[in-house]
């Protein structure tokens, strides 16, 4: 009973190393979000999916700053499709459990903000409508680290996009279900193999 008590203590201990491992500088992370998808079942349903791949290196401990593309496609049987897409920088800040009253919900894993700044668009076909402009969204995510190298993540993002065409501003309030992969640099690696 004591021998399985401590193998637990050290799992959850181990755990916690590497989930600080992961977002050390020098370290990259690649991955993406599956945002919206809804495929009608119904007469006349249709689809709406958008996927967000993305990829970031830590500049410092807990900061990293990369780039993001969003594409969307949207339509049904008999209707214009809708094709939607963004492309530009992204930024992100880990909060260290218990900063700012953040508590660690879950020992393997951290709670994020992401931000970003691009260009995207949208074009309707069958003479539907375009525009292009500055696209930008932030918010609040959490990343649950399910191996020492990949975190599920879910993020909730306000995006929006001030258009220059027929289309003017537009804004929404996504939620997006992914995961990351965090290829640490040679430090990251032995930190992970001193807690093995």
């Amino acid at each position: 009973m004591k021998k399985l008590i401590l193998t637990g203590i050290l799992a959850v201990a181990g755990l916690t190393a590497t989930a600080n491992a992961q977002i050390q500088k020098g370290n990259w992370m690649v991955g993406g979000n599956l945002a919206g998808a809804n495929f009608g079942l119904n007469k006349g349903g249709g689809y709406d999916f958008n996927i967000q791949p993305k990829g970031a290196y830590f500049i410092e401990d807990n900061i990293a700053i990369g780039g993001y593309v969003d594409l969307g496609f949207k339509g049904a049987k008999d209707a214009p499709t809708t094709f939607t897409y963004n492309v530009g920088a992204l930024g992100r800040y880990y909060l260290n459990p218990g900063e700012q009253g953040v508590n660690n919900l879950l020992h393997h894993g951290r709670w994020f903000l992401e931000g970003n700044l691009g260009v995207g668009g949208t074009s309707i076909s069958k003479g539907g409508s375009s525009s292009n402009g500055l696209n930008f969204g932030f918010g609040p995510g959490y990343s649950y680290f399910i191996t020492p190298n990949i975190g599920l993540e879910g993020l909730v993002k306000y995006d929006a996009n001030a258009g220059f065409g027929s289309g003017g501003y537009t804004n929404k309030i996504t939620f997006g279900l992914g995961f990351q992969i965090y290829l640490p640099t040679s430090k990251g690696k032995q930190i992970i193999n001193d807690v093995k």
